[in-house]
């Protein structure tokens, strides 16, 4: 058999490394689950606990399983036909990813738009307010529920910096990214490691920004249809921006060691695909949720 104009394809060992990780997404869903419940009730539980150990297990697999494939990658087992699968599966992730986010930003304009002014008497349901709340209005930030719950809306100064510090990060990701194709060192390693610090600076602010909501707004995930909406989508973006510096940490420290070439970078080239993600979706979020 003639094999000339093939290319060999690695195919790895068999790996603990996926059953691991659906260990820790377990006890992360299980722990999130009995945490949110331990709150609403004011009481503490084994949710925390779950949830920690989950997180614990996740960054064991994580680094396991990168330390692998970059094994692997160092070690020249890669082809290019390799690296056109690693390309063809990022994208796919990521298209899996804008599926997650718009079902989220869907429930939200459902909400919004069809569920609240039905509940207000809109359309053929004129009765529907009159009869079950006589004093519900139909408003968007719903800030009192038919169940009587009262919270505020949150402001968006705040958001608006953070949305101005993501826009930042992948300016200077971008920045990072010539410099990797131009063999420019220097500017890769401090391009980069200016975008985790604003991703940093985000996460904080964003913690900042969920503590005024609990503390001087009354804004809380309990608070009917808006606090649901407001947190799911803030926070399951924020923990993509955790994942996206998580990233863009172990691509840092291989570029420390000296790692990936001009010609060679996949892994950065992923991690940039998913930062600039993350800031896209962040934009339409900040301004279906604070904004309009």
């Amino acid at each position: 058999m003639n094999n000339e104009g093939y290319q060999k394809y690695y195919v790895p060992d068999q790996s603990p490394w996926p059953l691991v990780g659906a260990i820790a997404l377990f006890f992360i869903a299980l722990g999130a689950g009995f945490y949110v419940i331990d709150m609403s009730k004011d009481q503490s539980g084994w949710g925390g606990y779950m949830l920690l150990l989950g997180i614990a297990i996740l960054f064991v697999m994580l680094y396991g399983w990168f330390k692998n494939v970059v094994d692997e990658s160092m070690s020249g087992l890669y082809s290019a036909q390799m690296d056109r699968s690693f390309k063809q599966g990022m994208s796919w992730f990521i298209v899996s990813e804008i599926m997650f986010f718009a079902a989220l930003i869907g429930a939200l304009l459902y909400a919004r738009f069809i569920a609240v002014p039905w509940l207000g008497g809109a359309s053929n349901n004129e009765m529907t307010g009159a009869i079950l709340w006589p004093n519900f209005e139909a408003v968007w930030p719903l800030l009192t529920t038919p169940g009587g719950t009262e919270t505020q809306a949150m402001g968006w100064g705040l958001p608006l910096i953070n949305t101005m510090i993501l826009i930042t990060s992948s300016i200077t990701l971008h920045f990072a990214h010539t410099a990797i194709e131009q063999n420019k060192r220097g500017q890769l390693t401090g391009m980069l490691l200016v975008t985790l610090i604003l991703g940093v600076i985000f996460l904080g602010l964003q913690g900042y920004e969920y503590i005024l909501a609990y503390r001087d707004l009354g804004l809380r995930l309990d608070s009917g249809i808006y606090g649901n909406t407001f947190f799911i989508l803030t926070g399951f973006h924020g923990m993509h921006v955790l994942l996206g510096a998580l990233i863009l940490f172990f691509v840092l420290l291989r570029v420390l060691k000296g790692h990936f070439t001009a010609e060679k970078h996949f892994a950065f080239q992923a991690g940039a695909w998913y930062w600039h993600f993350v800031d896209v979706v962040w934009v339409i979020v900040f301004c279906l949720v604070y904004v309009f």
